[in-house]
């Protein structure tokens, strides 16, 4: 079990101020440890834990991070206060610098788990499970949540849901601002079709000035971030920090005012691979399952596309890290010609 410790934000900072979201097959740990080693500040999260997956199955494969993650936030799925005030426990054992709760996914699959966005409609249970777990555990419970369900955009909805789980001591949400359509589209289409109201966020900061809003969804660049800090408290960046994770290593020095980053691309994924190593002696990991996150390091620069091939390229799983690395920075054919010799 890693140390109770973190990092803490830079002064003027709170802990929200800028963040990667969580997300489902990516953030898991090795992602995680990829995108700190770019910025120091940026606060990261997990990819949403199920209460049944820390009551059923294996706490430790679902909880263990590097105490380099730090500061690093858990995402749990759940619907039942007592399993969510069980899990946040073992979340702040674990040594997580906060728990948030998902009321945001709009997938079927965690419709049948009946929590998600879907929780929405039932704020007063949400706020019984946000209670539990603010009774649990010492570090902030969190809720992240969308700005309505279908296709109803009235703002009374998601003004008394959060309304209603604050009073239950959350003191910090993370708004999607995007409706969920629950019937009729997929989880990818739910982040791209019902249309974006960063507004709607916005005016939850002025009905609830005492309150942390972060908004996410849809922020893309710089400029954007910068204008949504200037009205809210927080952006929380999704999909752009994993398919451009360079982007990054400029955060700690224009969002947080602190030196940037001093490793170069080729320093980061130096690093990467020391990384592999270690997972690979202390738990059998094998470097194609950490590589896979690092894929966009490289974006936009000459000789991409062969360095992500390489990186990426099942045939050479049987290499050690440390030759796949030569092969992707080497002249092109090098790979071709590893893999028919």
């Amino acid at each position: 079990m890693p140390p109770v410790t973190s990092r803490p934000p830079p002064a003027g900072h709170h802990p929200w101020h800028l963040s990667v979201a969580p997300m489902m097959d990516w953030t898991d740990r090795h992602c995680r440890h990829f995108h700190r080693l770019l910025s120091r500040h940026a606060l990261l999260y997990t990819e949403m834990v199920t209460t049944g997956a820390l009551i059923h199955g294996d706490v430790a494969r679902h909880l263990r991070f590097d105490a380099l993650e730090h500061p690093v936030a858990l995402q749990l799925g759940g619907s039942e206060p007592h399993d969510l005030a069980h899990a946040a426990r073992l979340g702040a054992q674990w040594g997580y610098d906060e728990i948030n709760l998902n009321c945001g996914c709009p997938s079927e699959r965690v419709q049948r788990g009946a929590f998600g966005a879907c929780l929405m409609r039932e704020p007063r249970l949400v706020a019984d499970c946000v209670g539990a777990m603010v009774d649990a555990v010492d570090v902030p419970v969190t809720v992240k949540h969308r700005i309505g369900i279908d296709r109803d955009e009235d703002y009374g909805f998601v003004r008394d849901f959060v309304g209603t789980v604050a009073q239950a001591g959350c003191r910090v949400f993370i708004v999607h601002a995007r409706n969920a359509w629950l019937k009729g589209l997929s989880p990818k289409e739910n982040r791209e079709i019902p249309p974006l109201r960063h507004e709607v966020a916005a005016r939850l900061k002025r009905d609830f000035p005492d309150l942390v809003v972060v908004v996410n969804g849809g922020l893309r660049s710089s400029a954007a971030v910068h204008q949504q800090l200037a009205q809210l408290d927080g952006a929380m960046i999704g999909r752009e920090a994993y398919h451009n994770p360079w982007w990054l290593a400029g955060w700690d020095a224009e969002f947080f005012g602190d030196a940037p980053a001093p490793r170069t691309r080729e320093q980061v994924e130096e690093a990467m691979v020391a990384y592999m190593e270690r997972e690979a002696a202390a738990h059998g990991t094998h470097w194609y399952a950490i590589a896979r996150h690092m894929l966009g390091l490289r974006a936009g620069l000459p000789g991409a596309r062969r360095w992500r091939q390489a990186w990426s390229d099942h045939r050479l799983k049987h290499l050690a890290p440390r030759e796949v690395m030569a092969l992707a920075r080497s002249l092109p054919g090098s790979v071709k010609a590893a893999v028919t010799a």
